[in-house]
């Protein structure tokens, strides 16, 4: 990663009230620390950071920050943080993290595609971006400030993983090796219909099965031949004995 210039001075005003004033003023509060010396309140000029930005890739940037009445010329440090405003995206605050030229520092590197992928282009299929940013460990300079992935080859069912992402010499990427960057699924109406047709076969064993139990659970046996009739029965003629008049003597 090319280190690009900026200039910062020790920041006057408090931080109670002072930030709002700042900002107002075309400057951005910001904060320098790491092992070189103790954290330090900067503020920088809006125009020139919003500038930086505009002409990077990213927002992942090595800077050469130059703090006015510091003793050491140039400090070497990497945008660790930028905060926005959520509605109108301005610039809020800055983190600067200084490193030294030797030292391996990890960083959050964005992935972008390039080229149409040959499962979208002929065979309808999408293009999934599962992760838009990766951890890098290296040197400052051999940090990249994007890490640019080509899916042209990619068919229905392939992925590309985190350790098949091309990297510059020096720079390795921290995390599982086999977790999936970008891949490119099945059309969405055939997954669809895939899940359509599961759920239809799953309806119909479910009434199948319900209509075996219905004829299982229906309808009084006959009583066998020959067999003693039910207690009910005995006691409805039982009943009928008893009510029928007896003959008088002639």
């Amino acid at each position: 990663m090319k280190s690009v210039s900026l200039n910062g001075t020790p920041r006057t005003l408090g931080r109670r009230g002072g930030s709002k004033q700042l900002r107002e003023s075309g400057r951005i509060p910001a904060v320098i620390y790491g092992k070189q010396a103790t954290p330090q309140n900067l503020e920088v000029g809006s125009k020139e950071f919003k500038d930086l930005i505009h002409r990077s890739v990213s927002e992942t940037l090595l800077v050469d920050l130059a703090v006015s009445g510091d003793p050491r010329p140039k400090r070497l440090a990497l945008v660790q943080e930028i905060q926005h405003h959520p509605l109108s995206g301005q610039v809020l605050h800055v983190d600067f993290h200084e490193v030294a030229e030797d030292e391996k520092v990890t960083i959050n590197v964005p992935v972008e595609t390039a080229g149409e992928a040959v499962g979208v282009k002929t065979d309808g299929g999408v293009l999934e971006h599962i992760l838009f940013k990766v951890k890098a460990y290296g040197l400052p300079k051999d940090l990249p400030e994007v890490l640019l992935v080509d899916v042209s080859h990619l068919k229905i069912g392939m992925a590309i993983h985190l350790g098949e992402i091309p990297l510059p010499a020096g720079v390795e990427l921290i995390g599982d090796k086999s977790i999936s960057v970008i891949s490119v699924a099945a059309p969405r109406a055939e997954e669809e219909a895939a899940a359509t047709t599961e759920a239809a076969g799953a309806g119909e064993v479910e009434m199948i099965k319900e209509k075996k139990e219905d004829g299982a659970e229906g309808g009084d046996k006959a009583p066998a031949k020959g067999g003693a009739a039910p207690a009910g029965d005995k006691k409805a003629a039982a009943g009928d004995k008893k009510a029928a008049p007896a003959e008088k003597k002639k």
